[in-house]
């Protein structure tokens, strides 16, 4: 089409002589076609306040259809928000007030514009509430206070509270449990809380975060608060738990769960045990408690770590000393299926679902309360609910297996097709 052809056409369009040439100056600047100060913005102003005049003429010929005495009365100037950008609305009066326009009622401050979902998907990405308020004025030419952004994500609190005391699955084939450390503002100083995380896979194979929690700390006691905060939601029965190295973990899973195996995660037990293994060692260490762990068998296992003990036990005993005494929950693993060994002798699928958390939010230093730190947590992990929330892979072949192995204890719990 030709420029000339370009300009009748755009004449039918817009009589607006001088609107349509910064219009299509606006275009050829190859700028945002929707921010502050678009001519774009500038246009669905104008159509706004033309359908509120067309909004009150209606309302008025209705009047003097029923024969009562009702004039027009000036307007009132607001400014509403709207995806983009501040709009100058001037709504039109009528002398007996009773005028309530349709298209932007008179207390209305947002043009159904989503901002407010706008707010909460880019919180959900980690962004800070000061990130929030640059982001919106850059993009869309709004300016929002601080604390109407924290109104807004504070929506989800109820939401939040729902998701924390729903009822869960009767029985869970595997649960996962892991803390990762944050910073929150607590009696006026900034101090580091524990992120509890429980992530588990029912009897179905399907994954799912069963709950989140907030400490001042890690401890044994404090995952015993956890456990018995499932049991209340419905979770009757665990078949393995898969956790860290922690101290009195076992005891406490064992009070609330006594009938569930144990298995110490191998990745935290090598990393913690050759902290203190000296430089030139350190790779023939490894590689000899890699042959304990990769073993076909609790036989052959028991054999390498003989031949482990043999080796440094004279140099590294607290070493040797500390497999020894977490060997049964160490080893555990091998009494399943290899299929799923490798789901359990780790707590890998936890920490991928921190990882994700630790990438949206790595910009941030701290939290101005639990609170804050939990809505944002929730936030982050529901945004990206796809990268964790799946099925197990091949479960169908490891659920055969567990009927085999526990029977009635687990094919009870199995939904009926």
């Amino acid at each position: 089409m030709t420029k000339r052809k370009q300009k009748e056409t755009l004449a039918d369009l817009i009589p607006d002589a001088e609107l349509r040439e910064r219009m299509v100056a606006h275009l050829y600047s190859k700028q945002p076609l929707l921010s502050e100060g678009s001519v774009f913005s500038e246009l669905l102003q104008k159509l706004i306040n033309k359908m509120l005049e067309g909004e009150v003429e209606d309302f008025l010929d209705e009047e003097r259809a029923s024969e009562r005495t009702n004039k027009r009365n000036g307007y009132t100037s607001k400014q509403v928000n709207s995806s983009v950008g501040p709009l100058s609305i001037r709504t039109p009066r009528d002398r007996n007030a009773d005028f309530e326009p349709d298209l932007v009622s008179k207390g209305q401050r947002e043009l159904s514009s989503g901002v407010d979902e706008q707010i909460i998907a880019l919180y959900a990405q980690g962004n800070s509430v000061e990130d929030v308020r640059r982001l919106l004025a850059k993009l869309y030419g709004l300016s929002i206070s601080a604390g109407k952004i924290s109104a807004i994500t504070d929506q989800v609190l109820p939401e939040i509270q729902v998701w924390r005391t729903r009822r869960l699955r009767s029985l869970y084939a595997i649960v996962y449990l892991d803390a990762v450390h944050f910073k929150v503002r607590y009696e006026g100083r900034y101090a580091s809380r524990a992120f509890y995380t429980v992530y588990g896979i029912d009897a179905e194979g399907q994954r799912d975060l069963l709950g989140l929690y907030i400490n001042e700390s890690e401890g044994a006691s404090r995952w015993g608060l956890v456990l018995e905060d499932l049991r209340e939601r419905g979770v009757e029965d665990v078949l393995i738990f898969c956790t860290d190295d922690l101290a009195g973990f076992s005891e406490a899973i064992s009070e609330v769960y006594p009938l569930a195996v144990i298995q110490k995660c191998i990745v935290h037990k090598v990393r913690s045990s050759t902290r203190f293994v000296d430089d030139k060692d350190s790779k023939a260490v490894r590689k000899d408690l890699r042959a304990i762990y990769t073993a076909s068998s609790r036989e052959a296992a028991r054999s390498a770590m003989d031949a482990f003990s043999v080796t440094w036990g004279g140099k590294y005993s607290r070493l040797v000393d500390s497999w020894e005494e977490d060997w049964e929950e160490l080893m555990a693993f091998l009494d399943y299926p290899k299929q799923m060994r490798r789901m359990i002798y780790t707590t890998n699928p936890v920490e991928a679902l921190h990882r994700i958390i630790r990438k949206l939010i790595k910009g941030k230093a701290a939290w101005v309360s639990d609170t804050a730190l939990i809505k944002q947590i929730y936030l982050c992990l529901m945004h990206n609910e796809q990268s964790w929330k799946r099925n197990a892979f091949g479960w169908k072949a490891i659920q055969r297996d567990l009927q085999k192995m526990y029977g009635e204890r687990f094919s009870r719990h199995l939904i009926e097709n």
